[in-house]
């Protein structure tokens, strides 16, 4: 009796995922995935970890939607990828979170300047921000294999699998749309960072020039407001709210024996709500 072919699964008939109905899929359908400066950073980090060479083999069940849920934490992101089998594979992305000291620290390195605070706030990823952590001790993406655990239910050996690689385009996917979940998975959600700068601009006074006068960016948000002695409201001369009736030349009909200027009189008094009693002296 010959002995087997030692070989035989190269002949096997290549398995494919079950089909998933409202699966999350990415926005790529071709090409690069990654549309934003910090999610290709955040893929291009993978890639000097050993990681990126894999990666592809998940694009596909990425843009098929084969991804039934995922969810991001501090700590984390947790997902389950519909493979070939009927129960769906639990996959688990592991990033080390940042304690309250780290992130004071950080925090208050963004509120001390004004243009990381206004890019933030207006839902951007500044690009200078990895220099902020680093300036700390710490590092925004993952600095090595200690900063990244990868697990996936499936029986491929392989690190990152096809499950595990899906998930990675789906979170830099949803980084180009969201960068503040880069900064949940290091433990600090949108509204409590974006609070804590909130507070920290509001408690520190106006950095001053060197002749004296605050930063222009520091005082924006005084702009519009009164200056010091004046009233927060200027009044001018009483002006009638009817007194440009007095200013054009005499229509040269009338309507039903009066004026125009007569019959209009009213209106622009009552849309001005003028009240055409004089005021008491005191």
């Amino acid at each position: 009796m010959p002995d087997p072919d030692p070989f035989w699964w190269r002949d096997a008939e290549p398995t494919r995922p079950r089909r998933v109905e409202g699966g999350i899929q990415i926005n790529s359908t071709r090409g690069p995935v990654a549309r934003t400066w910090w999610s290709q950073r955040f893929l291009g980090v993978l890639e000097s970890l050993g990681v990126g060479g894999r990666l592809s083999r998940g694009r596909s069940y990425a843009r098929a939607g084969q991804i039934i849920s995922l969810d991001v934490d501090a700590g984390g992101a947790v997902a389950q990828v519909q493979g070939s089998r009927p129960q769906p594979y639990k996959v688990r992305v592991g990033i080390p979170a940042f304690g309250k000291a780290e992130w004071a620290a950080v925090a208050q390195a963004l509120a001390d300047d004004a243009s990381y605070a206004a890019t933030l706030l207006a839902g951007e990823m500044p690009r200078e921000i990895e220099t902020v952590f680093e300036a700390v001790g710490i590092s925004l993406f993952p600095a090595g294999n200690r900063d990244l655990a990868m697990d996936c239910s499936c029986p491929d050996h392989a690190v990152p699998c096809k499950h595990l690689a899906a998930v990675f385009y789906v979170l830099a996917d949803r980084f180009d749309t969201d960068p503040f979940q880069i900064l949940a998975l290091r433990g600090r959600d949108r509204e409590t960072l974006l609070e804590d700068l909130r507070a920290r601009r509001t408690a520190a006074s106006p950095p001053a020039t060197s002749d004296g006068v605050p930063a222009l960016a520091d005082v924006m948000h005084e702009y519009w407001s009164a200056g010091p002695g004046l009233p927060e409201r200027l009044t001018g001369p009483r002006t009638p709210p009817d007194a440009l009736l007095d200013q054009v030349p005499e229509f040269t009909v009338d309507v039903r024996g009066q004026r125009v200027a007569d019959l209009l009189r009213p209106a622009y008094r009552a849309l001005a709500g003028y009240d055409s009693t004089p005021p008491t002296a005191p």
